[in-house]
C-alpha cells in the first residue's frame, strides 16, 4: 500500500509540473521498481533559517528580480512550460536538429518513463522538506502565474525544494547527451539554464535548482543500468542519428545561445576581504 501510494505521488507530481502530460493514462511506467531508491539519502536537506545557503538564497532572490523586462527573463518565461512540444523546441538548438513530437516517439518514450523515475524523486524529496518558495519569503515579481505553483488542497504554495521544472529539464539534458555526445557542451548548457530559468523567474530558491540537477542525477544514474532503458534509449538514439542526418537545422539559434550562456548568478559578498 505504500509503494502504490508513492507512484500515485509521483504521478501527481508529474501532472504538476506538466512534465508528461497524461502519463497515467497512456500506461507510461518508469523503469525504477518502487521503493528501490531514496534520494533524500543523497541530497542535503533543504536550507531552514539561519543557515548560509537559507540567506544566499534570499539574496539571489532579490538581485535577480533586477531581470524582469529583460531577454533573459523572457527566456525564463518561455521555460515555464514543461509539455513534450515545448521541451522539444527548446532542446533543438542544443541537439542540432528541430525536434517534433511527430519526428521523436522513440525519444519521447525514453523520457516520459525516465521523467516519471525522476520527477518521483523529487516529489518524495520536497515533501520531506517542505522549503518555502523565495517569494512569499521576500516580496518581489515572477514571471509566471502563482496559482500554478499553489495547492489548493493545502491552502498554500507547493513546496520549493528540489526544482520539479530542474529536475524534468535536466533529465532532458542527461539523456540527450547519451544520445548525442557530440552535442554534449550544448545540451548540458541548455539543461544548466533551464534550471537557472527557475531562479530567474522567482518560482524557486537557487539551492532548489541545485537540488534538481542533483536529484536527476543520481536518479538517472540508476535508471541508466536498467535493461528496458538501455534498449529503448538505443531505438531514440537511432531514431535520433537519421533525423540530425535527414532535419532540417533550427532556426535563429544564435539568439538563444547568447542568452544561455549568460551568466545569471549575481556577485554575492562573501564576507571576506581580498589580502
Amino acid at each position: 500500500m505504500a509503494d502504490r501510494k508513492l507512484v500515485l505521488a509521483a504521478l501527481a507530481a508529474l501532472t504538476m509540473i506538466g512534465a508528461v502530460g497524461h502519463a497515467s493514462e497512456q500506461g507510461y511506467e518508469g523503469y525504477l521498481a518502487p521503493g528501490e531508491f531514496d534520494v533524500t539519502s543523497v541530497l542535503e536537506p533543504a536550507p531552514r533559517p539561519g543557515d548560509p545557503r537559507y540567506e544566499t538564497d534570499r539574496v539571489i532572490f532579490r538581485e535577480t528580480r533586477a531581470l524582469q523586462g529583460t531577454p533573459r527573463w523572457a527566456l525564463a518565461t518561455s521555460d515555464v512550460e514543461t509539455d513534450i512540444p515545448s521541451m522539444l523546441r527548446n532542446f533543438s538548438c542544443a541537439i542540432g536538429v528541430e525536434l517534433t513530437p511527430e519526428r521523436t516517439p522513440h525519444l519521447i518514450t525514453v523520457l516520459r518513463r525516465a521523467g516519471i523515475d525522476t520527477a518521483h524523486q523529487t516529489r518524495i524529496a520536497k515533501e520531506s522538506y517542505q522549503r518555502a518558495r523565495p517569494y512569499t519569503i521576500d516580496s518581489g515579481p515572477i514571471c509566471q502565474s502563482k496559482d500554478r505553483l499553489f495547492d489548493k488542497k493545502a491552502n498554500h504554495p507547493t513546496p520549493d525544494y528540489p526544482s520539479g521544472h530542474t529536475t524534468w529539464g535536466w533529465t532532458w539534458a542527461l539523456v540527450l547527451v547519451s544520445i548525442a555526445p557530440d552535442r554534449a557542451q550544448q545540451i548540458l548548457e541548455r539543461g544548466r539554464a533551464y534550471g537557472d530559468s527557475r531562479f530567474v523567474c522567482g518560482a524557486h530558491n537557487e539551492s532548489a535548482v541545485e537540488a534538481g540537477m542533483l536529484s536527476a542525477s543520481a536518479t538517472m544514474a540508476l535508471v541508466a543500468t536498467k535493461p528496458d532503458y538501455q534498449h529503448e534509449l538505443a531505438a531514440a538514439r537511432a531514431e535520433i542519428s537519421a533525423l540530425r542526418a535527414s532535419a532540417p537545422a533550427p532556426q535563429n539559434c544564435a539568439i538563444e545561445s547568447a542568452l544561455v550562456k549568460e551568466r545569471v548568478m549575481p556577485k554575492l559578498d562573501t564576507g571576506t576581504e581580498n589580502p
